[in-house]
């Protein structure tokens, strides 16, 4: 028996290009954030299409009833949501690094970044993972850079207490 073409071609789930990293060569560049908007955007149109329809057909109906009023109100929240956590990511891993290694009060060897969120807006903030120049780091720091304005929220600063032997 042959294989059916559709078994032989099997469909799996990829990330979009621009969030693929195995085929990239070169400086990392995080997406922006307000790519928020675009469902943002969507989910306010379907809201206020289910709005319209809600209003235009009162009653118990079989086709439209109350629950597109109630899945228009929770649409209308969510998109809200989206575009208040829409924040421009105006600071790069780069400048963050940078920022950081003038607050930990030490020559910079090994250093990485990691985006993360803080608060009920999802702000994004870097965490800076930094360690000293010496062979083995005799101190490191973590570092908190405010991604939208480049403020340094928060830093550690000690003795590392790793055993590198």
């Amino acid at each position: 028996m042959a294989d059916e073409p559709h078994e032989q071609e099997e469909h799996r789930d990829e990330l979009p290009a621009d969030l693929d990293v195995s085929n990239y060569v070169g400086m990392y560049t995080f997406p922006d954030i307000r790519r928020r908007r675009a469902p943002a955007y969507a989910y306010l149109l379907l809201a206020a299409g289910l709005g319209i329809l809600s209003a235009t057909h009162p009653g118990r109906g079989v086709l439209v009833n109350e629950g597109f009023l109630a899945a228009a109100v929770a649409l209308a929240l969510i998109g809200i949501y989206h575009l208040a956590a829409a924040w421009p990511l105006a600071v790069k891993d780069t400048d963050a690094l940078l920022a950081a290694a003038g607050k930990v009060g030490f020559p910079v060897g090994h250093a990485s970044a990691q985006l993360g969120w803080r608060g009920l807006r999802s702000r994004p903030t870097w965490r800076i993972l930094l360690y000293s120049s010496e062979d083995p780091p005799a101190k490191r720091g973590m570092v908190l850079v405010d991604a939208v304005d480049g403020d340094v929220l928060d830093q550690i600063v000690e003795d590392n207490p790793e055993d590198w032997s």
